[in-house]
């Protein structure tokens, strides 16, 4: 073996010798899937059958996190404590699911029912994750809620981080391509299409722990492939922003923002002509 490829391979041996424990990274993932299918048996492979099935099945959640936790490092609290804490939300992260689930079926015409959304929508699974990963970020967890949230993203094609505060009644249409920022504000019953980003206008490492990502408050639908910047843009109540729109800066509520898209078509009325779009 050559010195370069020892002096290399002594290099690596080193990384791996100092490397903090690594996460349970797919176990976690497994377990957070296992937490949705036991709060909607729609995700199961099989309901389960009774009560004490039922109540069994939340004693081994716990047990199992509580496990897992074990395994990262800097926790805030005892593993045990946290695992009994995020058990005590499940009532509490089941009913915000479900606002979130009729409101995708209120405004989706496509949806057959709460079963196919639940069941087969990336957006309400992308949601899910989040909620998962956010009850997770507020406790102080590291890496591991945005471990998750990448492990939503990765299914699906939504970014949303963990850290982002994300209302009730939250509905995704479609989602491909969203991004929402650690800073983002999101309020009641906002609808957002695909390709829609909440970003930051500048991304200095300076500006890490302030607010670069925007507000959105409540009722606002918010079109494919609009992109809006800034810590200190909010977009006002009941607006509506259209496709393809670019914002930095905050709009009133009750506003309609557009991109306007100056298209011409000409076609000559020989059928063998070629058709010319100018756009």
């Amino acid at each position: 073996m050559s010195s370069e490829t020892l002096s290399f391979a002594e290099q690596l041996a080193h990384a791996h010798a100092t490397v903090p424990d690594a996460l349970p990274g797919a176990a976690f993932c497994a377990l957070a899937d296992g937490i949705l299918a036991l709060l909607f048996p729609q995700r199961a492979e099989r309901p389960l059958p009774s009560a004490d099935a039922v109540a069994a099945e939340l004693h081994h959640f716990r047990a199992e996190l509580a496990v897992l936790l074990n395994q990262v490092p800097n926790l805030p609290a005892l593993p045990s404590v946290l695992a009994n804490e995020f058990a005590a939300q499940l009532p509490a992260l089941r009913a915000a699911l479900q606002r979130d689930a009729s409101a995708i079926l209120a405004s989706d015409p496509a949806a057959q029912g709460l079963g196919e959304i639940v069941s087969t929508y990336p957006g309400f699974y992308a949601t899910a994750l989040y909620r998962v990963a956010h009850a997770l970020y507020v406790r102080g967890l590291p890496r591991l809620p945005r471990l998750l949230s990448e492990y939503a993203h990765q299914r699906t094609g939504i970014d949303i981080h963990p850290g982002a505060q994300i209302g009730p009644a939250f509905c995704i249409d479609h989602g491909t391509g969203i991004v929402i920022g650690e800073s983002a504000v999101i309020g009641a019953n906002v609808q957002i299409y695909q390709g829609v980003t909440l970003g930051a206008m500048s991304v200095t490492k300076g500006l890490q722990g302030t607010k670069r990502h925007p507000t959105i408050e409540d009722f606002v639908v918010v079109y494919a492939g609009a992109t809006i910047l800034g810590g200190s843009t909010v977009i006002g109540a009941h607006s509506i922003i259209g496709g393809n729109v670019w914002l930095t800066e905050s709009v009133p509520s009750h506003s309609r923002v557009y991109h306007r898209a100056h298209i011409n078509i000409s076609r000559s009325l020989d059928p063998s002509a070629e058709l010319v779009f100018s756009i």
